[in-house]
Parts: C-alpha cells; structure tokens; sequence
C-alpha cells in the first residue's frame, strides 16, 4: 500500500527514489564528545564509493540526491528534459548547491526534502525559502522520517506531497492536515489570523 499523501489522500507514487547503497561499516560520529545521531549542516551526504555504485533505473521517473545528480548529470540530461529527474535534497545540504545546479528550479517538476532523523527544523526552513526565495512552484515532497505531527506544519511551510514513514498509517496521518483551522503564525500558504483583523 502506498505511504504517499498528495490532494489529501493516498496516492501511488509514479517516482522511484534513487538511494545510493551503504558500503562498509557505519562510522560512529561524535561531536565534543558526544555521538551525533544527524548529518551536520554541511556535512557529505555520500562518499564518493556510494555515489559511483549507485544504479539508477533506465526509464520511468526518478528522484536523484542531489550529489548523484551532480556526479551523473551529463548523462542525464535528456531525461531531465523530459520531466524525468526529481531532486532530494537533505535537511543538513546547503540549499546553495541546489540553487547553483538548477538556477530556475522549476526546470525539476518535483523536490524532495530528506529528513534523516526527525531533530529540529530544517526540513520547515528549507520548504519555506525553496517555496519562497527560490520562487519554486511545482510539487514540494516531504521523505525520510516523516510523521503525522508535521504534516500541518509542513503544508505551511510550502509542501504539498508527504511519504509517510513506512512503520507509520498513512491514513491516519491525513487526518492532521485539518489539525487546526487557522495558523497563528506566517506560512507560505496562509496569512497569520491576527493580520486578518483590523484594530482601526
């Protein structure tokens, strides 16, 4: 069954994420002293080996990480011409780089923002500013550690589609798109209430 929520319901997803193998040990990072459980901001998303051994399927739509896409892009190119290459960018990716490799984003028809492991608000900030300061207009998905909590609060922030962790119901997580009525906060899709009221 499908984990993909767009337009309020479950749909089946017609892109297949490209992920690149994991080689070897996973290394134990620490930072003054303790172990860090999440990519830092900056921080290389795959090693080269990961990249050059990653298998990219021959047709059908595809969403590329962002540093596969940079490694393989001549190869590509007629493929993203063709409305066949989506982007995932991770949470800790400078959005810089995705703005470098694509300076009007909507040549991609979809992004995707990878959330490793759900710590802080990264994945919030990067739909904004990709919604807002990039002037992107096609579909903005959420991937990774996605949970029911966050879907209202990522729809603010300028998503518009959410792969629902795979242990989690997807269905019930739709439910909390209407969690509230009205944000009180600034949001892409939304003014605040409180600047809908004159106090003339």
């Amino acid at each position: 069954m499908s984990q993909l929520i767009k337009n309020n319901a479950i749909v089946a997803d017609e892109w297949t994420r490209v992920i690149p193998p994991t080689l070897g040990e996973e290394v134990v990072r620490k930072q003054a002293g303790k172990v860090v459980l999440f990519k830092l901001h900056g921080e290389p998303t795959f090693t080269q080996a990961q990249i050059d051994a990653t298998e990219i399927p021959a047709t059908g739509k595809i969403i590329l990480p962002l540093p596969v896409w940079l490694a393989k892009k001549d190869s590509l190119s007629a493929r993203l011409q063709a409305g066949e290459i989506g982007i995932s960018i991770a949470t800790h990716e400078p959005i810089e780089q995705l703005a470098e490799a694509f300076p009007d984003l909507n040549v991609l028809p979809l992004i995707a923002v990878f959330v490793e492991r759900f710590a802080d608000g990264r994945n919030f900030t990067l739909g904004n500013w990709i919604r807002t300061r990039y002037g992107f207009k096609n579909e903005l998905r959420a991937v990774g550690d996605v949970l029911r909590d966050q879907l209202f609060f990522l729809k603010c922030s300028g998503y518009d589609s959410y792969l629902i962790r795979a242990d989690r119901n997807a269905q019930e997580a739709i439910a909390s798109l209407n969690d509230f009525t009205q944000p009180y906060q600034g949001a892409v899709d939304d003014v605040p209430v409180w600047r809908r009221i004159s106090r003339a």
